[in-house]
């Protein structure tokens, strides 16, 4: 009997949830997969909607995993000095076929030194702060950077998932399990960009997020001063 493949998902305090559950939901359709969703203890861990989110299994108990994922989202500002959520990376990522992360994910991956020198993608809002460590910041949907697979904002997860797929597997399974989740997407608007938004929306989204901005720029100073 072949072994499963080990898919590890990472879960902490104000994760997106949905930088988690669409990459979630495409890997628990790849055949044979054993998924994990990981956190330092097993409790209720809160996402940042109403959303709380159950880890499967401790830092101390994952096993091996062939892809570990880190998703996004306003945790990630104290996740890039957890120097337990980054120990447990770097070991993982030793072992690891496949190192990766949707939205600001990156940038924790970045603080645990795991993207020097390659070329990563993440929320546009946090594309400047990649460089502080050593990545090299890729304005594009999915980036694959040898055996770095990093994705953009949030929505971008499933598309990242869908990828990773075709990279684990083969396109012909990647393209079912789309055509199983009718991902065809359709936006009413198109201001799911920086490029393509409105420039008053965007314009305010600057405004609404600056305070944010802010402590996520002096929390990466402080991951990069540790990271040394």
């Amino acid at each position: 009997m072949s072994t499963p493949l080990q898919i590890g998902l990472l879960v902490f305090p104000k994760v997106t949830q949905l930088d988690l559950t669409g990459p979630l939901q495409v890997f628990s359709s790849v055949p044979g997969a054993k998924v994990h969703l990981v956190w330092k203890r097993i409790e209720p861990v809160p996402s940042d909607t109403a959303l709380a989110l159950m880890p499967t299994i401790s830092f101390a108990d994952c096993p091996q995993l062939d892809v570990i994922c880190v998703p996004g989202g306003m945790g990630t500002d104290d996740m890039v000095n957890d120097e337990e959520m980054l120990a447990f990376l770097r070991k993982q990522a030793e072992g690891a076929r496949y190192v990766t992360s949707v939205c600001t994910g990156s940038l924790v991956l970045g603080a645990a030194g795991l993207l020097k020198g390659y070329r990563a993608a993440t929320h546009w809002s946090a594309i400047d702060f990649l460089a502080a460590f050593g990545a090299i910041p890729a304005r594009t949907r999915v980036c694959v950077d040898r055996n770095r697979i990093t994705g953009g904002g949030v929505t971008a997860g499933i598309d990242f998932a869908l990828t990773l797929v075709s990279e684990l597997i083969d396109r012909r399974t990647a393209e079912a399990i789309q055509l199983r989740l009718e991902y065809n997407p359709k936006p009413p608007f198109n201001a799911g960009s920086p490029d393509t938004a409105p420039a008053e929306i965007l314009a305010f989204m600057r405004e609404k997020m600056a305070a944010s901005q802010a402590r996520r720029g002096e929390m990466i100073a402080r991951a990069a001063a540790r990271l040394g």
